[in-house]
């Protein structure tokens, strides 16, 4: 074979293997569109160096492993399997390709209508939320995030996490869809703001995306699962145990066990809708079904009431975990 012939072959194999790394998406406006609340200089170098870096990191990472052929949200909805090298570029590359969008040159955004019902009836108002989100990204000690998040109940609830950790992660405490970031990690503002964290966050809502922040709201409760009956039905009875139980009413899910069992079962075995049949969601139903299993032993064996509620947990935290893996948005 000629030598030309094996530079060929091997410039269209880098080709393919680039092609199927992660990619930062192009920046929706100028390094300078956001100066007054956040300046030229911080942008670009939180753009190109740092965000870059992350998805530099999590490519070379994954590179010639499994995590090759599986999205973003699905790798992770398994975080807590994987190294702390892609947990943490896993993370910095979700968390910063959500954050450029919720931010706009734009003056005076709007929540939807239906967003901002939402809002009131989660917090009494915009200001409320904007000072309960301020407060959480100013509580975060050292470097993190602050969240607004849809819940697997399409519910609003304000959630903050550490580093580059964020609700879609198997090990979040609060877990949920993020419509809305703010990133207080100190690149993020310094070089504007010094050690003044919460000048910042007054600044953010000065250039938050309100439409974008909307848009994410309408795909995160919009009736994705009207065609999946099972899951719906397993959530009701879920439902109607679990948050009983959240006031210290153990009753309803020991005397319903059985039939969240059945539940479970039912759902698994069920046809799964075609833009969520995937590898990830049936593996997480498998798991589903072995947590309602393992609460069904433990009232059976007369447990205690602390050993019931985890298990209990656990299989809302399982239920969480396959909701967010076909409500979150799938770019590689």
């Amino acid at each position: 074979m000629k030598i030309s012939q094996l530079i060929l072959i091997s410039a269209l194999s880098a080709a393919s293997f680039l092609s199927a790394q992660f990619k930062q998406t192009p920046l929706p406006y100028a390094y300078n569109a956001l100066e007054g609340a956040i300046d030229a200089q911080t942008m670009e170098i939180h753009y190109t160096k740092h965000a870059a870096g992350y998805v530099a990191n999590l490519n070379k990472a994954i590179a010639g492993t499994p995590l090759e052929k599986e999205s973003l949200t699905t790798i992770l909805s398994h975080i807590s399997k994987e190294s702390p090298t892609v947990r943490n570029n896993a993370g910095g590359h979700y968390n910063h390709e959500l954050f450029w969008t919720v931010l706009t040159p734009e003056k005076n955004t709007q929540a939807s209508e239906k967003l901002a019902k939402a809002i009131t009836e989660s917090f009494g108002s915009l200001d409320a939320l904007k000072e309960k989100m301020s407060k959480a990204g100013a509580d975060r000690f050292g470097s993190g995030w602050a969240w607004l998040v849809v819940t697997a109940d399409k519910k609003l609830a304000v959630t903050s996490t550490p580093n580059q950790d964020n609700p879609l992660m198997d090990i979040a405490e609060v877990k949920g869809t993020p419509i809305l970031g703010i990133d207080v990690w100190e690149h993020a503002y310094y070089l504007k703001y010094q050690n003044r964290r919460a000048d910042y966050l007054t600044a953010f809502w000065n250039v938050t995306n309100w439409k974008e922040v909307s848009r994410r709201y309408e795909m995160a409760t919009k009736g994705k699962f009207d065609d999946w009956q099972a899951l719906k039905t397993f959530h009701e009875v879920m439902s109607q145990t679990f948050h009983p139980s959240e006031e210290g009413n153990l009753q309803p899910v020991k005397t319903r066990i059985g039939e969240l069992v059945s539940k479970a079962k039912a759902l698994q075995s069920a046809p799964i809708p075609a833009e969520y049949n995937k590898p990830a969601v049936k593996n997480s139903l498998a798991d589903l079904v072995k947590a309602s299993q393992n609460l069904e032993k433990q009232i059976k064996k007369k447990a205690s009431d602390t050993e019931i509620t985890k298990a209990l947990a656990d299989v809302h935290d399982t239920f969480h975990t396959v909701v967010g893996l076909c409500s979150a948005e799938d770019k590689h």
